[in-house]
């Protein structure tokens, strides 16, 4: 069987320099992101060339245009869950919130906000940096016009085991289908949706933990699996394992039911149980 990091022109030795970093982002980044970006950012085997992010800005009118084009009527109750755990955080943590925005405040002034991520202009770009590794994070479904210009290829970050949950919010998903982990991939990102060779995953426990609780901890594995996967290209050391199975069900957006069922079965306790097929949620 040939070495997947050959057949997928991934180096095999230690490049011997920090490797070469470009990120792509979409609308606007979560704290993950955030704290993902400034470890890029800190990391001394680390260059951290930039970004783009396909968006009209950062500033809170672009964040709330974003939000209201994606989920529609449910844009109120995202946008009051996300203002209330921003207030939480800053209420309960000050000191790491305000250390959080000192650290990235460099490697954001790096990002730029483009409305079409995949503009010739952007393409031009991009090669201009000569990256050795491309970065996504919440970005938009890459083209391989774009994901194909590092030379090492383009990582992603996918909040969900591979290849069952495949498509948006999965970890939601998972703890609606009762299972007792939820997971998190670093993948090479391919022309197929979440289909990517996976190169680092991970998981944590549901059992007794709300939603927002598994999302966190999720969401802070995936920052270190990513940078560790990073750092596995760098060194050499990367090995991609091909997903197994063949198709597998997309899962969508969540509608006001499927949160309100999920909520309801926390609140009263209702047992957990472990569904079939009839509760995959396919993509429209």
């Amino acid at each position: 069987m040939p070495d997947s990091r050959l057949a997928n022109r991934l180096p095999i030795d230690d490049l011997g320099r920090p490797i070469r970093v470009v990120l792509f982002g979409g609308a606007f980044l979560e704290p993950a992101a955030l704290e993902f970006l400034a470890r890029l950012h800190e990391h001394p085997e680390v260059e951290f060339l930039g970004g783009f992010c396909q968006s009209r800005g950062f500033g809170l009118r672009h964040v709330v245009a974003d939000v209201v084009r994606r989920r529609r009527l449910l844009a109120p109750a995202v946008l009051g869950v996300a203002a209330a755990h921003a207030l939480a955080r800053a209420v309960c943590r000050p000191r790491a919130t305000v250390a959080l925005w000192r650290r990235v405040r460099k490697p954001l002034s790096r990002l730029v906000c483009v409305t079409n991520i995949h503009a010739p202009v952007v393409l031009e770009r991009v090669r201009a940096l000569a990256p050795d590794i491309g970065v996504a994070y919440g970005a938009p479904i890459l083209k391989p016009h774009l994901f194909e210009i590092p030379a090492f290829g383009t990582l992603g970050i996918h909040h969900g085991k591979l290849p069952e949950y495949r498509g948006k919010k999965t970890t939601f998903w998972a703890m609606v289908n009762g299972e007792v982990t939820a997971g998190v991939a670093i993948q090479r990102i391919n022309a197929g949706l979440d289909t990517g060779e996976v190169v680092r995953a991970g998981e944590v426990t549901t059992a007794g933990k709300r939603y927002g609780r598994v999302d966190a901890e999720v969401q802070a594995l995936g920052v270190s699996l990513y940078l560790d996967a990073i750092l596995d290209v760098k060194r050499g050391r990367a090995v991609c394992r091909p997903q197994s199975g063949g198709d597998s069900v997309l899962y969508r957006q969540p509608h006001a039911r499927d949160i309100l069922r999920l909520w309801w079965r926390q609140l009263t306790g209702a047992p957990r149980r472990r569904t079939g097929s009839s509760e995959l949620k396919a993509l429209p």
